[in-house]
């Protein structure tokens, strides 16, 4: 590993040193804990001493004959006391509320080749999203308490979305995290798939059969804040390693810890975290959750621009486009933040796109009026023209729009029960036969969730 890059926060392979790697010496596991008085590695059903190495600020382990599948968690002693911590890079973790991290089998060989030669950005074609949550979507009839597992889930969700004439998936979070009725944006694993849905090597091949049936798939990635958990990052070696010291800045709107993206260290994990994703498992892109907050301090312009974090953003972007040809970074952002989408050589961010978050609202609020009042509040559907030319935008009709009792979409529809599903089908249907368009030189793309299997989705 480049240790200057790391600690600079230049680095995008971190998790190719840190982490648990199977070698011709055995198993080595790595971690970054530079407060830390010792660690210790805890291993199936023993206590291995682990090693400094480097500087003194990274511990190391060697075992033999460790399988597949066996867990493990560090012991990290600091200030008299310790605490067991899952691999902040393990590739796997345990079903909850178990948190250790599981050493993985990562073999795995594709059969995108043709995907993956010809994938885009779609700025100049069709672009038209799902976004889902997987624990949500569907069922087994068989077995209504448990979920597909990710092979499982391909076979069900191929023809639906092939049906309904999406050519993108987005999932919502699917790292490793604590809570099943969250959507997954507090996270606790940030290279761990979460094992509610089976092992990496099953998602490789979900991804892997979208891909040869051609659908894109999208990850919902958190670079803002995590989880926490004690078992994970909050606190790791004993002190703020990954969070901010000061509860005002450190502690975010959700109850989570907000990451310090003015940390090298930080950035050289989000960037891994980031650029693992789409190397490793194929993904064609990432919608990065709460941008606002990392453009400002807690996501109040009133407080200012995190200088810090809004170049960590654009530095990530634009290695992330270099290293991954063709693949599609959104950002998922409520303000007037200028240049989201402008390239970062141009002094913008480097996104792709940019959801309209009030082109939903805007949208929503008018479809719930009385046909008779329309006409009075055109301006509801025509207001985002004044500014859709300022970005690259993705309108979407998102899971924003039924948390928190908020409700089905559809049950946001002016009228009787059948008059709403009568709605929600036409403009489905207009949606569908127009997911691009071109104004002002900028291409407009769709991300739609008016099937009322994916909006009656409710936490």
């Amino acid at each position: 590993m480049d240790f200057y890059g790391f600690y600079t926060g230049e680095i995008f392979d971190a998790h190719e040193f840190l982490g648990a790697h199977k070698t011709s010496e055995g198993t080595t596991f790595r971690t970054f804990a530079p407060q830390a008085q010792k660690v210790e590695l805890l291993l199936n059903d023993q206590c291995i001493p682990m090693e400094k190495i480097y500087n003194g600020q990274f511990y190391e382990a060697t075992v033999q004959d460790v399988p597949f599948d066996s867990t493990y968690e560090y012991r990290i002693h600091a200030h008299g006391r310790y605490v067991d911590h899952c691999d902040p890079y393990g590739n796997g973790m345990e079903l909850r509320p178990a948190h250790k991290s599981i050493l993985r089998d990562m073999t795995y060989s594709f059969h995108d080749d043709a995907w993956m030669k010809k994938r885009s950005d779609r700025k100049n074609k069709p672009l038209n999203i799902y976004e889902m949550h997987a624990g949500s979507f569907r069922k087994p009839e068989e077995r209504a308490d448990a979920w597909y597992n990710y092979e499982e889930l391909a076979d069900v969700l191929i023809p639906y979305l092939q049906e309904n004439g999406y050519n993108y998936v987005e999932l919502l979070p699917i790292c490793e995290h604590p809570c099943d009725e969250s959507w997954g944006y507090q996270t606790t694993g940030y290279f761990a798939p979460t094992s509610r849905y089976g092992t990496p090597v099953q998602l490789m091949k979900f991804i892997d059969q979208l891909h040869q049936n051609g659908i894109g798939v999208i990850l919902d990635f958190v670079p803002v804040h995590f989880a926490i958990d004690a078992y994970a990052l909050a606190n790791y070696d004993g002190s703020a390693l990954y969070e901010y010291p000061n509860n005002d800045v450190g502690q975010s709107e959700w109850g989570s810890c907000n990451f310090m993206h003015s940390r090298g260290e930080v950035r050289s994990f989000l960037q891994s975290s980031a650029n693992y994703w789409l190397r490793q498992y194929h993904f064609d892109g990432l919608r990065m959750d709460a941008i606002s907050n990392i453009i400002y301090w807690q996501g109040d312009a009133r407080r200012g621009v995190n200088a810090n974090a809004v170049q960590f953003v654009r530095n990530m972007n634009r290695k992330l486009k270099e290293m991954n040809p063709g693949c599609m970074l959104i950002a998922e952002d409520s303000t007037s933040f200028r240049d989201i989408t402008t390239a970062p050589d141009k002094g913008g961010l480097g996104f792709d796109y940019k959801w309209d978050l009030g082109w939903m609202h805007d949208t929503l609020d008018f479809l719930a009026l009385a046909p008779e009042k329309r006409p009075e509040h055109y301006h509801k559907l025509t207001f985002s023209m004044l500014y859709f030319g300022d970005e690259n935008y993705l309108l979407p009709l998102s899971h924003d729009e039924v948390v928190h009792g908020k409700g089905a979409i559809v049950n946001k529809l002016y009228g009787t029960e059948e008059e709403k599903r009568r709605q929600a089908r036409v403009r489905a249907t207009n949606w569908h036969s127009s997911v691009s368009g071109t104004k002002s030189g900028r291409w407009i793309s769709i991300c739609s969730t008016i099937r009322l299997t994916a909006v009656s989705m409710t936490t």
